[in-house]
C-alpha cells in the first residue's frame, strides 16, 4: 500500500504557542523576566524543550545556558505542556481533508516525529483526529530517532505500508534527512515556522516536493509514489 508519513509540529499543525507558553512557565518559576513569543520565536520551539530553555537563559543572562539547569527544567517544561497542550494549537487549513482525501485513494497514512510519544497522542485525541492516523511514532518509541530512518521505517510498517511506496512530508531539515536516509520522497511545506528560523530554507534543501498548500498533497503524493 502507497503510504504518505507525516511530521507532526510545523507540518500538520502549529504547536509552537503552547510550546512557547510552556518554557515561559519554567521561566517564571525560575524567576526569570524573559518571555518568548511566537511572533519572533516560534521556530525555536519545534526545535524542542531545550532549544527553547537555552534562547531564554541565554536572553535573560548573556550567558550559554548550562546543561544542568536545562536537565533540571526539561521536566517541568513537558508537565507545562501537557496541561495546556491545546490553547493556541490549531491543524494547519486543509489538512484533515486532504488526510481524507488520501485515504479515500488508497493511501496508508501514519505520523512520526520528535515529539514524545504520550504528548503526540494526547495532542492529536484532544485535536479530535487520531484515528485517521494508522500508526503514529514518537521520539521515544523507538530507541532512536529522526533523522534515523528506522522510526519513518516503523511508522510505515504500523501502517500497513509499503517503504518502497512512501514518502515523508516535514517542515525541516530534519525531515528532509529522514526521507533521504531512508531513501523515499522528501516533501516539504512552505508555511511552518520550523522553515526558517535557524534551519536551512526549504527551498534550499531541494526536496522532492514542495507543499504550499494541504489541497494540492493528494496529487503530490500520487505523482510521487504512483497510483
Amino acid at each position: 500500500m502507497r503510504t504518505v508519513i507525516f511530521d507532526l509540529d510545523g507540518t500538520l499543525a502549529d504547536t509552537s504557542g503552547d510550546l512557547l507558553a510552556a518554557a515561559n512557565c519554567c521561566f517564571a518559576d525560575m524567576g526569570m523576566a524573559v518571555r518568548l513569543r511566537p511572533e519572533t520565536d516560534a521556530g525555536v520551539a519545534l526545535r524542542g524543550g531545550r532549544a527553547m530553555l537555552s534562547l531564554g537563559i541565554e536572553r535573560e543572562t548573556g550567558q550559554v545556558a548550562e546543561k544542568a539547569v536545562l536537565d533540571a527544567q526539561y521536566q517541568p517544561l513537558l508537565e507545562a505542556y501537557e496541561q495546556a497542550i491545546d490553547v493556541h494549537t490549531q491543524l494547519y487549513p486543509g489538512t484533515m481533508e486532504a488526510i481524507e482525501q488520501l485515504r479515500s485513494d488508497g493511501f496508508a497514512v501514519g505520523i512520526c516525529t520528535n515529539k514524545p510519544e504520550y504528548l503526540a497522542e494526547l495532542l492529536m485525541s484532544k485535536l479530535g483526529v487520531r484515528d485517521a492516523f494508522a500508526s503514529l511514532i514518537g521520539a521515544d518509541t523507538l530507541t532512536v530517532r529522526k533523522p534515523d530512518p528506522e522510526p519513518f521505517f516503523e511508522a510505515v510498517r504500523r501502517a500497513g505500508g509499503d517503504a518502497k511506496r512512501s514518502c515523508l512530508i516535514g517542515d525541516t531539515i530534519t525531515d528532509h534527512n529522514t526521507a533521504r536516509a531512508a531513501g523515499v520522497p522528501s516533501v516539504l511545506v512552505t508555511f511552518g515556522p520550523g522553515a526558517g528560523a535557524g534551519q536551512a530554507d526549504v527551498r534550499a534543501l531541494e526536496p522532492d516536493a514542495l507543499l504550499e498548500r494541504y489541497e494540492d498533497l493528494p496529487a503530490i503524493a500520487s505523482e510521487l509514489l504512483g497510483h
